[in-house]
Order: structure tokens, then sequence, then C-alpha cells
């Protein structure tokens, strides 16, 4: 059997982001509620979500999307795939936190606030996600302008917030020299 370095690449891109999904599962949270969501792009699934993300850019920049949401959708569909990492919204219920700004959860619920805790167990799985791709030598880079793109793909139900995370093997990193 003879495999070429394209379809090795590709097959370890998935293995990365399937570990990647498993560190973002097993990273620690906020009283042991576990919120995160995870799902891997490839393919047209992928260039779906960069036509979102130009369509954003568009929506709210005018004339000017390509300086941000055009340029992370170029790099999206450069990409071999897409992990996104998010958090379904919820409140914890954590007694005398108040990191929200709200004197407790139910008044945080009330005023259509977020659980800090929410945003510290998504930050922290994202972490312990692009470490593992890092340790695989895979180029990655989070994107909020794709996490934006993916709350409106509306891949769950209900509210989620999410990041997205491309992940590329090529001879330079795509994501560095950006303008």
């Amino acid at each position: 059997m003879l495999l070429q370095s394209g379809t090795l690449e590709e097959r370890g891109v998935l293995d990365t982001a399937a570990k990647m999904c498993v560190a973002a599962r097993t990273a620690p949270k906020a009283k042991g509620v576990d919120e995160i969501l995870t799902l891997v792009l490839t393919g047209d699934e992928k260039n779906l979500l960069a036509d979102k993300m130009e369509e954003l850019g568009v929506r709210y920049f005018k004339d000017k999307a390509f300086v941000w949401y055009g340029r992370d959708a170029e790099n999206v569909r450069k990409s071999q795939a897409v992990v996104l990492i998010g958090a379904r919204k919820s409140y914890r219920g954590v007694g005398q936190c108040a990191l929200c700004g709200f004197k407790n959860c139910e008044e945080c619920k009330k005023a259509g606030g977020n659980c800090a805790h929410l945003f510290l167990d998504l930050g922290i799985a994202l972490s312990s996600a692009v470490l593992k791709a890092s340790g695989d030598n895979v180029d990655n880079r989070m994107m909020w302008s794709a996490g934006k793109a993916a709350a409106e793909m509306q891949y769950v139900e209900g509210e989620a917030f999410w990041i997205g995370i491309p992940l590329n093997v090529s001879g330079k990193n795509i994501y560095f020299d950006r303008q």
C-alpha cells in the first residue's frame, strides 16, 4: 500500500480534531456541569460556514467585510477542517457568586444575562483543545468570527456560544502572516 502525504495529513488533521473534542469534553467545569458542545466541519459544511462568515462581514461592516470576517472566511476555506467548540446557555446556581454582575443566578436569568462560569468553562475547554492541536503540530487559530457564524447556522437547538478553530497542515502557517 502506498499512502501519499495529502491522505496522511488529512487523516492526521481529523485525528487531531477528534483529540481536541476529547480535550474540550474532559476539561474542568464549574460545579461539574457540562454544557460544552463540539462539532467538526470538513468539505462542503466547512465552506458553508465560510460563506456565512462572509455574509456576516457584509452585514456588519459593509464594504470593509474582508478586513476581518472575509479574511477569516478565506482561512477557513484553506483549512482542512474546523473544530467548533461551544457552550449551551445555562445558569450554574453558584451561591454568592455574582461574577455575572447580578446579585444571583435568578436575577441574571430574569435580565437575560449570561453566567460567567459558562464562559470560564468555554475558555478552559478551548485552551485544552488548542494545546492538543499544538502538541500534534497542527496549525490552528481561535476565531470568534467563525463562532458567530456557527451560532447563526444553528447546529444545535437552543442558545449556544461558539468559537471556531480551523486546522491546517501545510508548509507554512496560513494563520500567521495575516493582514
